[in-house]
């Protein structure tokens, strides 16, 4: 696969968490799928069974990922949006509390911040960092648990909770979490960014047992930009209402009368691009060539431990976690060196990682594409900085 990708023979990248690079047969898929709408016609009668074949093809293959029905699946444009529609679309009640863990990403805090002043809600916070950074895989499910146990309270109406968190780069327990909210007397809802965790980690049952498990294709999965999903519970389908509501949340698009679609398609709001399903799809098909989800991910955690442990060896570098990653995020410091600097440094070399702000640290990504050289030059210029 990494000789499909363009974007990998002219640069060491490390940034998969960012964005993945394009295969060239994915882009290809999606010329061509272009070509076939505009011989079609745009806006025929012979085009529509062409564009319900292509998100029918992705919409299957994201469902067959997360293992649950397609009707439990709705497209979406990204992450924040798989999260947003359905979490707005709850029943709230004045005072219900959002429980969040500190690792959640921005977008999906501040979409919480304002769902709570619009709504009346509180918002309070699952300590999870601290618990990464002092505790090994194993050790920290346990500890999560036992921090959320401690947190939930009778308020407690809804729980924000990362599958493969974006800055420390740990695996959350996210079945156990589903299992323990169903003991709580009024349920809460279970919300998962799982931006990290599609195309990293097997996500099935993680997916199937979360509320709102809302996903990109443009990270791990290299897929293209603009096309993500969501996969709702039952239990959602049939108590959330659409909020940003289009002719695709319709069951006849033509008529404003209809009722909504009884399936996740009413959280699909209008018109988007149906070439970028035959990308994601050509990409997770790409993806499958490479193994299952569990031996794509030895791969990653080879590749994840290399770089590891080789920063264990290098003067004024601490690793945030205190073992090998679980999968391939690796987030570290480099003392008496600004991460901004670290950066653009590196990336005069043509070695490319990201900096984040909440920890200030560094992060770099391997997958089933990198190799161990890129990971030993990567070691070998933060040996020289250091």
């Amino acid at each position: 696969m990494r000789t499909l990708c363009p974007a990998l023979a002219n640069k060491t990248y490390f940034n998969y968490g960012g964005q993945g690079p394009l295969p060239t047969p994915s882009l290809q898929a999606i010329t061509a799928s272009w070509q076939r709408i505009q011989e079609l016609g745009p806006f025929t009668g012979a085009v529509w069974p062409f564009v319900e074949q292509e998100t029918a093809r992705v919409r299957q293959a994201l469902a067959a990922l997360c293992d649950v029905g397609p009707h439990r699946i709705a497209l979406t444009e990204n992450v924040t949006s798989g999260c947003v529609l359905p979490l707005w679309g709850l029943p709230w009640s004045p005072g219900d509390e959002l429980l969040l863990s500190d690792c959640e990403h921005p977008g999906v805090v501040a979409a919480c911040q304002e769902l709570a002043r619009r709504e009346g809600l509180e918002i309070r916070w699952l300590p999870v960092l601290e618990l990464c950074t002092t505790h090994g895989q194993n050790a920290l499910d346990a500890a999560v648990l036992a921090g959320l146990e401690q947190a939930l309270t009778p308020q407690t109406k809804l729980v924000a909770l990362s599958h493969l968190l974006w800055n420390s780069g740990s695996v959350m327990p996210i079945t156990a979490v589903a299992a323990r909210l169903k003991q709580q007397p009024n349920q809460p809802w279970l919300l998962v960014d799982a931006a990290q965790s599609m195309g990293a980690i097997p996500v099935e049952e993680a997916a199937a047992a979360a509320d709102i498990y809302a996903f990109t294709g443009h990270k791990w999965c290299c897929g293209p930009e603009g096309l993500g999903g969501v996969a709702l519970s039952e239990r959602l389908l049939e108590q959330a209402q659409p909020t940003l509501i289009g002719w695709r949340s319709l069951r006849h698009e033509a008529s404003a009368g209809s009722s909504f679609h009884s399936d996740a398609r009413r959280f699909e709001v209008a018109t988007s691009c149906v070439p970028l399903c035959s990308g994601l799809a050509t990409s997770l098909e790409l993806l499958a060539a490479q193994g299952t989800a569990a031996q794509r991910l030895e791969r990653i955690q080879a590749g994840s431990r290399r770089l590891w442990q080789g920063l264990q060896t290098l003067e004024g570098v601490n690793t945030l976690l205190p073992e090998p990653p679980p999968a391939g995020l690796v987030s570290f410091t480099l003392a008496g060196r600004s991460s901004a600097a670290v950066v653009e440094r590196l990336g005069e070399q043509g070695l490319w990682i990201r900096r984040l702000d909440d920890p200030d640290c560094l992060r770099a990504c391997t997958h089933v594409t990198t190799t161990e050289a890129e990971i030993d030059m990567l070691l070998d210029a933060l040996r020289a900085l250091a």
